[in-house]
Order: C-alpha cells, then structure tokens, then sequence
C-alpha cells in the first residue's frame, strides 16, 4: 500500500504521495501542489529538494557511501577502469569483453577533430583559460556534427555523439593546453588506453616522447573513475536543466563545463593548491594557518577540508590518499608545497578540533596534489575534473531524455519586488531616498 503525505493549507488537506527508492531514500511528491492550491514550495540552492528520480548514482553522506549503478566506489578503483565505468554510467551495466571492444575501438576511432578547428585554438590568447576555450570547444563541435543536433536522436545517433564526445573533448582539453605552453599539438596512439593517451598527448613534444609512467597512469585513472559522476550536483543539474530544452548534447555539456568552473564546485582542488603556496610564501608555517582556522573570528578557511554531502569521510578521498601517497614515493618529488600539504593532512587526521567537526581533507585536496605532483598545472585542474565528470554528465543527460513525460525544467519563484505602481515620465522622477 503506497503511503501518503497530509499538508494542510487554509483548511484544505492535501495529499501527496511518498516515494521510495531502492536504498529507502524517501520523498513527497509535490508535482500537484500548485495546480491544486496554488502554493509553491521555497528551498534555496534546492538542497532539500528532489529534481529528479535517477538510477546511476546513490550517495548516503552519513555512511560516506558512493556507488555507481549499484557498484561500490572502492571496489570500481580497485577492479574496473575509466573507459569500463564510463560504459557502466552510460548503459547501465558493466560490458561483456565483446562490448568493451567495440566501445574502446569507437572512441579511439573517433578521437581526431577537424582540422580547422585547430584555428580557433591559435585566436585565443595564450594566457586564456583552459575551462573558458574547452566550453567553447565543446559547442563548436556541434557546427562539425549537424547530423547529430536531432532534439529525438535515434539509439544509434545517440551513440555516436556519446563516443564522439568521450573520445574528443580529451582531446581538446590537451590542445588547450597546448596552445597555452605555446607547444604544437599531439594526437593520440592507436596502442594507449584512453588515460595514456591523454598524458601522452599533454606531455610527447616535438623533441622527445613522454613516456608514460604506470603509477602516474593508474592514479589518473582512479581519479577520473572518482570524479565520474557524484548525483545531482551543480554541474550535472546544469546539463540536465539545458538538456530539458531538448538542446544538443553538446551544447548541455558546454553549459557543465561551465558550472563545474566555479570555485564552489569543481575549481576547489585549484584552490587548495593556491592555498598551499599562499602558505609557503608566508614561511611555511602551516600551523599558523591550523591555528587561523580554528579561530572563529578569523575569516580564513582551510580549503579541501570537510564536505556538504559527506558527514563522515569522504570515501573519494580515502581511496585517492592511497594512490596519492604511491605516487609521492614513487616519484621522489622534493616540493614544499606538499610537505605543507602532509602537515596539513596530518594536523586534520589528529587534532581534536577537526576529529570533533569531521574536517576531514576531501577529494579536493588529495587531487590538487596529485595534479601537481603529476606536473599539470594550476589553471589545468578544474579541466580534469571535467574529463572525469563527463560519462556521469552524458549519463544523466542520456536518462533524462529517455525519460517518459520529461519537461522542459522550470522552477517556480516567491517574487518579493514592489507591487504595481504608476508609470512616472522622466522628467518627473526623483533619486530614491538616501539611506544616511
């Protein structure tokens, strides 16, 4: 028997029906309650508000669990690969080896951009950000591909522009680097994986091939399948909201990348780095900094510690710390700006003060140093949260509008501007009332 939600308005009861997912999640269904009463609900930033019903990603923040289409986070790192978990976002289910193939063979396929494309990379300056030329990269593609701009696409139109996408915007995310180092660009090898070719196409310049380091490559491989897809976050609810409109994948995705710019959502690992050499240039004194954040009067925050979902560990973090610490050893790197960061980590691990609040660091901070360690660059970071997030951002754009009944989103506002009034000629207006 479904069960029922009451909500008395003015004497009025009316009922809304409860919903229940498969992890006991649950939620009243108000989808009527302005047609019926003529109420709306308000909840800013929407964070108690359910957009959607979804089948890709659950998250219990409390229990610090994270699981795709079913699948534990730990145990994908562990087992699977980007390419695999961004079929398993996509489809549903983990491929058979047959299927695998012929997905690896697509993307790689595809992984050339028309030649004049190469044009609008050299019209940029060469201090231009990378996440404003791989927005704009990415809605340009569309110009290349009209016949996949259908608003209904077939499942084999739908197809060929997910692997377009996959295999290309790696691509253009390394061009863009290119261009801002000021280096010829690289295309990639029929014999790499998808993650070592996005290295290889980074780092191969005219003179000397990069060779691809195996620890290096499995980290970023961990942190892509990581970054895959985290629910309905900005970025994600951005690329559902513009793909309601039934515009292109493509130009979705461009609005995703945008959203996912901001220092709020995915431009965090930029700013703990930023921190980090805010911190060496004052001494290296990362305990005054412990100290500035424990105090309340201090404005200063300690970035890439606690998260908004996650009220205990974040399960990201944990897995990402272990790769991060082979990574460091492997590598050997004498760097201050991550001693300050294992000072940092440690201080959160064993004081007291963050133990009791739960800072614990998150995927932000373990990332932003093995970004670094990995030699990609500040202004670099928040693009390769946006090649990770890709498969769970084509995911949730491919559910929606597989979707039976979807409409074009529309939230609903309480509107407190002035009420009507007079229009007044221009010759008769007056300054409004100075507030001194």
């Amino acid at each position: 028997m479904s069960q029922i939600a009451k909500i008395e308005l003015e004497g009025q009861i009316v009922e809304a029906p409860i919903i229940v997912g498969t992890e006991q999640e649950k939620g009243i269904d108000i989808s009527k309650l302005f047609a019926s009463t003529g109420y709306v609900t308000l909840d800013p930033s929407y964070g108690n508000t359910g957009s959607c019903k979804s089948a890709i990603t659950y998250i219990d923040g409390d229990q610090g669990i994270l699981r795709y289409r079913g699948y534990d986070i730990a145990e994908l790192c562990e087992k699977s690969t980007f390419m695999e978990v961004s079929y398993l976002l996509v489809y549903g289910e983990l491929p058979t080896p047959e299927q695998f193939t012929r997905f690896k063979d697509k993307v790689q396929h595809h992984s050339l951009i028309h030649e004049d494309m190469k044009s609008f990379f050299t019209a940029y300056p060469g201090h231009a950000h990378p996440m404003a030329i791989l927005s704009a990269m990415v809605c340009s593609l569309s110009v290349y591909h009209p016949e996949l701009l259908k608003s209904d696409p077939t499942p084999k139109e739908m197809s060929q522009t997910i692997t377009r996408l996959l295999s290309k915007v790696r691509v253009l995310a390394a061009f863009a680097y290119k261009r801002s180092v000021g280096e010829a660009f690289v295309y990639t090898k029929p014999k790499l994986d998808y993650v070592a070719n996005f290295l290889h196409m980074m780092f191969t310049n005219p003179v000397e091939d990069y060779e691809v380091d195996e620890v290096i490559r499995k980290a970023l491989d961990v942190l892509f399948i990581i970054h895959a897809d985290h629910e309905q976050n900005c970025s994600t609810s951005t690329v559902r909201m513009v793909g309601s409109s039934k515009a292109n994948l493509f130009a979705a995705i461009s609005a995703g990348i945008c959203a996912l710019w901001g220092p709020l959502h995915g431009g965090a690992n930029q700013m703990v780095i930023e921190m980090l050499e805010d911190i060496a240039k004052d001494g290296c004194n990362y305990k005054k900094y412990i100290d500035k954040a424990k105090d309340k009067n201090d404005p200063f925050r300690l970035m890439g510690f606690g998260h908004r979902v996650y009220k205990n560990y974040d399960p990201r973090a944990q897995i990402i710390k272990k790769h991060c610490d082979e990574l460091l050893d492997q590598l050997g790197i004498n760097d201050p700006i991550l001693e300050i960061a294992k000072g940092l980590e440690e201080a959160a691990l064993t004081d007291p003060y963050f133990i009791e609040r739960k800072l614990y660091p998150n995927v932000d901070f373990y990332s932003g140093i093995v970004y670094r360690a990995m030699g990609i660059p500040t202004n670099m970071f928040t693009v390769m949260f946006a090649l990770g997030r890709l498969p769970g951002w084509i995911a949730h754009w491919k559910e929606m509008i597989e979707e039976p009944g979807t409409r074009i989103a529309r939230p609903r506002q309480i509107y407190v501007g002035s009420p009507q009034r007079a229009y007044v000629p221009i010759n008769r207006r007056r300054p409004p009332a100075s507030p001194e």
